[in-house]
């Protein structure tokens, strides 16, 4: 096999907002059957498995952000100082192709369980693949890798997820008149302002040290209302997000936006719900959870490990991952496909006779 040559073939496939999600698709597909893996679910989304009675299952989303024209080759590989670019390389193409390898070098025959993979699309904006497997009851494996990128470290848990859009009708009048009017714009600024006072006193000072940044983080990302300097607002639009260190976060927020949704006149859209989650992983000594969210969390009945290529570039201009770490992951996925399915079976004994750090 060539260097890098599943992942320059899933590089190549352009996935923004899933445009060829059906060639990806076919690829993955064609490309795990040579392995003797068996296609059970096939729409936007791909199931696969090998062997009987599956204990481990890889997910991978498809899909990649949008690039700005400062992208050198963004759907190429270029190789330079060490370093692989190109789009989706880290996020998470190089992940679904370190574990693909991973399977090569595998020998599957001495397995004593086995594997499914999991390729879903629209990851990056709606997260509608992994809503679909969820809400047709696909069962997933007792173990789940998440192959976002981690810089090689496996994370068990990250918080969880609000996501906003918030309208607020006005009345359209002259500047110089405006009792006439009803400035949406101000009912929003007025909006933020009682509900940023109330994320301060109420949601932030509550520290949960299991994450980096160790309390429930608030942005309002996007703020866009009125057509003109000397117009009354009409119309204002924003978006917000939450992302929640503490799962009794949720109702708070939710109720709090309401009350004042009501006060403004506003009309709201919750775009994303998602509960943050911590697991425990039996092998593991640490337990590291992360800022950002992924589809793990939708996942919640398998014990969930995210593990992906580094350095974290993510969205960034010239996507990027290191050679060094690329390979060190093919010799993780490698090792967690050896200690779930081929030695440790559930025991005390198995699981203490496996080495316990990953290389």
């Amino acid at each position: 096999m060539e260097k890098y040559e599943i992942l320059r073939k899933l590089v190549g496939f352009n996935t923004i907002k899933d445009k060829e999600n059906k060639e990806i698709l076919n690829y993955l597909e064609k490309y795990l059957k040579e392995y003797g893996f068996k296609t059970e679910y096939k729409t936007n989304n791909l199931i696969m498995s090998y062997g009987n009675r599956p204990k481990m299952g890889f997910l991978g989303h498809t899909d990649t952000v949008e690039y700005i024209d400062e992208f050198k080759t963004p759907f190429e590989l270029r190789i330079e100082d060490g370093y692989i670019y190109g789009l989706g390389t880290n996020d998470m193409k190089g992940g679904i192709a370190a574990f693909l390898e991973a399977i090569s070098k595998t020998d599957l025959t001495k397995l004593k369980r086995g594997i499914k993979t999991y390729f879903t699309f629209d990851e990056e904006i709606k997260l509608t693949g992994i809503k679909e497997l969820v809400s047709n009851k696909i069962k997933f494996p007792e173990y789940m890798i998440f192959g976002e990128p981690t810089n090689n470290e496996i994370f068990v848990g990250h918080k969880g997820l609000i996501e906003y859009e918030i309208i607020f009708e006005g009345k359209k009048a002259h500047s110089s008149t405006p009792d006439k009017g009803l400035s949406a714009n101000m009912n929003a600024v007025k909006f933020l302002y009682n509900l940023d006072e109330f994320y301060n006193k109420e949601i932030k000072p509550e520290k949960i040290f299991d994450y980096e940044v160790p309390y429930t983080t608030m942005n309002a990302g996007i703020i866009n209302g009125g057509t003109a300097p000397n117009s009354i607002s009409a119309s204002c639009k924003i978006t917000l997000d939450f992302r929640i260190a503490k799962a009794e976060h949720i109702e708070k927020i939710l109720n709090k936006v309401e009350e004042l949704a009501k006060e403004y006149k506003a009309k709201v859209e919750i775009l994303q719900l998602v509960e943050p989650f911590a697991n425990e992983i039996d092998f593991l000594k640490e337990k590291k959870t992360t800022n950002f969210m992924t589809e793990a969390a939708m996942v919640k009945d398998s014990k969930r490990m995210i593990l992906g290529t580094g350095p974290v570039t993510a969205h960034e201009v010239n996507e990027n991952i290191s050679e060094k770490s690329y390979e060190k992951l093919v010799s993780q996925y490698q090792e967690l496909i050896n200690k779930i399915c081929m030695w440790f079976l559930g025991t005390r004994t198995k699981m203490d006779n496996f080495p316990n750090k990953l290389l």
